[in-house]
């Protein structure tokens, strides 16, 4: 018996020694470490390629929204352009205008009227007859002298009417020059303007006015000057023309003896 386990004890030595020797494979497969569990990739080239995606959309959306503050300030100019302008010289110009005419119309005897012009010179200062009477010729004479009088005091109220204009024109054009330097846009600017030539043209018809007036009061001094003098070679002629002379009659003196 001695002998027989002394035979097996160097197998069974053997057995135990390989035994230690051999790792336990089977645990080393079935756990795995951490770190091969969280491992992650980074990509150089693929982050460069997003970060200039990202530049590129940050610049779109810049242009948007300077394309939208650009056509936001056009509509605000354009708005500004088709701004009316707050102040209107109309209704003084007008009044200027009005009274003008107003003394132009109250022109006395012979008025601003071609008809009524062409009949006065028919009958009164037309030709002198010689077969008027002495009467009729100083009454002609009179008519004439009053209506060249006339003339005269309506050229002079229009003067001073014209010339009462001169206050509020002048208060106008500098309101309206000043309206136009603080023009916001064209259409103020245009509006300012346009009242401007307003004023300059109703200060033009104030001119006309005078010079009409005073053109009228010349023409009645001219006509009758022509007039007097046509007058006063008709009444030479009539002194002149030989007459039937002396003719004796019968005289009655002392009741009729």
């Amino acid at each position: 018996m001695t002998s027989a386990f002394t035979k097996t004890r160097p197998i069974v030595a053997l057995l135990l020694a390989g035994a230690c020797v051999v790792p336990p494979i089977v645990a080393t497969v079935l756990v795995p470490t951490p770190a091969q569990a969280w491992r992650i990739v980074y990509d150089p080239s693929n982050y460069a390629q997003n970060v200039l995606t990202a530049a590129r959309t940050l610049e779109q959306i810049n242009n948007q929204i300077r394309s939208l503050q650009n056509e936001a300030q056009m509509l605000i100019n354009q708005a500004q352009n088709l701004a009316s302008l707050p102040y209107s010289a109309l209704q003084t110009l007008q009044a200027n205008v009005a009274q003008t005419q107003a003394l132009l119309a109250q022109a006395q005897n012979l008025a601003f009227e071609v008809g009524q012009i062409d009949q006065a010179f028919q009958s009164e200062y037309g030709a002198v007859s010689l077969s008027v009477s002495e009467a009729q010729i100083v009454a002609d004479a009179r008519s004439r002298w009053e209506n060249t009088v006339s003339g005269l005091q309506d050229a002079l109220k229009v003067q001073a009417g014209v010339v009462g204009n001169i206050d509020s024109n002048r208060a106008e054009m500098a309101a309206l020059v000043g309206e136009s330097q603080g023009a916001e846009g064209a259409l103020q600017a245009t509006q300012a303007g346009n009242q401007l030539l307003a004023l300059q043209s109703q200060q033009l018809s104030d001119l006309i006015a005078v010079i009409s007036a005073n053109g009228r009061a010349e023409a009645l001094s001219e006509a009758e000057r022509a007039t007097a003098a046509e007058q006063g070679r008709v009444q030479r002629e009539r002194f002149l023309t030989p007459g039937t002379g002396y003719q004796p009659g019968n005289a009655r003196m002392f009741n009729g003896n």
